[in-house]
């Protein structure tokens, strides 16, 4: 049965030892050795670029490099080949010291024989391939904990946001139910005694609640899309501008005296590919918030700037602003800045926005102050058709 062999890079200046070394690994019967000899560090790190070996035995004093300095440079080099230290010093605390930087063994020249190097060397071998062995090991359960914890996490916020979503659904469809509730009770009990005008208002307050609890059936809908990968880019060629400018145009229709919207436009684009729904949810919420949260009124902005790769909408007004501690969770879902008093939301508007910016492949950011006002900077990527 033929020995297996072991290769080994020796790097000592001394050639005199070096042969020594190599005649006393030559008589070994129970492996065979195959020994590279360089006199350098410089030498011996090109060598590993070059070619694969066993074991590394390094002498601690050489031209280019002394004592332990040598260990880091051949560990960068070739991390999983063990290294054999050898020297001329009986010294317990460099032999300690060469283990913790990571050399396998330590020996001391003069008390070398046939029968201590090659158990080193063999030694050194077998602990080193049990150390990867554990490192592999050590780092597939790592990831295997990390990406169980990510699940954790992930499972933990699942069942945050369901809490959340019970929460917001038992106190936003309750208010839109009660005025149902109550206006059909009037309608029913009292119809004789409501005048044509009251009627017409029971009736407005029934569609309005209605309208409400459809747009957040729609939201919640929307998120849970994107959530679950099904809400698809679906792009039909469109004038952006045109667009927009019809989206101004209906907005207008229903905004109060309290409030200018002003819309410029920048660069010209033409026809292009545009998910048309992406494009109205983005830019109908992020407008109607623009709105919604300057309740003293004032000016909103809409710009439009159409580059030869990008789009950017900015929308700005002059409201209550989001405070700095929100402003990154803003797009989570169920999100409501401290400052909005008793302004009407859900707190999904601009994670469906955020969701929509996703899928169309775009960004979304935003720019806020206090009591000044805030700006959502969107861009998104121009598709043309080929």
């Amino acid at each position: 049965m033929p020995l297996s062999s072991v290769k080994i890079l020796l790097i000592e200046d001394n050639l005199a030892e070096a042969r020594l070394l190599q005649e006393v690994l030559k008589g070994s019967t129970f492996k065979q050795f195959s020994l590279m000899h360089v006199k350098r560090l410089r030498e011996a790190l090109e060598r590993l670029n070059q070619d694969c070996f066993d074991v590394i035995l390094l002498d601690l004093s050489l031209p280019d490099s002394q004592g332990l300095a040598s260990l880091a440079p051949l560990i960068n080099r070739a991390p999983s080949i063990p290294i054999v230290v050898l020297t001329n010093t009986n010294d317990d605390e460099l032999a300690i010291e060469a283990v913790r930087q990571g050399a396998q063994d330590y020996l001391v020249k003069r008390h070398i024989s046939r029968e201590v190097l090659v158990r080193s060397v063999s030694y050194a071998i077998e602990r080193k391939q049990t150390l990867e062995a554990l490192r592999e090991v050590n780092e597939t359960l790592e990831i295997q904990v990390q990406e169980q914890t990510a699940e954790l996490v992930k499972a933990k916020k699942l069942n945050q946001l369901k809490s959340e979503f019970v929460s917001m659904l038992s106190h936003d469809f309750r208010n839109p139910l009660n005025t149902i509730l109550l206006s059909t009770g009037l309608l029913q009990e009292t119809t004789y005694k409501l005048t044509k005008e009251k009627k017409l208002n029971h009736f407005r307050l029934i569609r309005s609640a209605i309208n409400n609890m459809t747009q957040l059936l729609d939201e919640v809908l929307l998120i849970g899309k994107a959530d679950s990968g099904r809400l698809k880019f679906q792009p039909t060629l469109l004038v952006l501008e045109q667009f927009c400018y019809q989206l101004i145009e209906e907005l207008q229709l229903t905004i109060s005296k309290q409030h200018q919207l002003l819309c410029t436009t920048q660069g010209e684009l033409g026809e292009a590919l545009w998910d048309k729904s992406l494009i109205r949810h983005i830019l109908g919420n992020l407008l109607d918030n623009a709105i919604k949260y300057s309740p003293e009124g004032g000016t909103v902005w809409f710009e439009l700037i159409c580059q030869e790769q990008t789009v950017t909408f900015r929308i700005q007004d002059q409201g209550i602003g989001i405070p700095p501690e929100y402003q990154k969770r803003i797009f989570d879902p169920f999100i409501r800045a401290d400052n909005v008093d008793v302004i009407d939301g859900t707190g999904l508007g601009l994670a469906m926005v955020n969701r929509c910016v996703e899928v169309h492949g775009g960004q979304i950011s935003v720019e806020s102050e206090v009591g000044v006002g805030t700006t959502f900077i969107v861009t998104l990527p121009v598709l043309f058709n080929k």
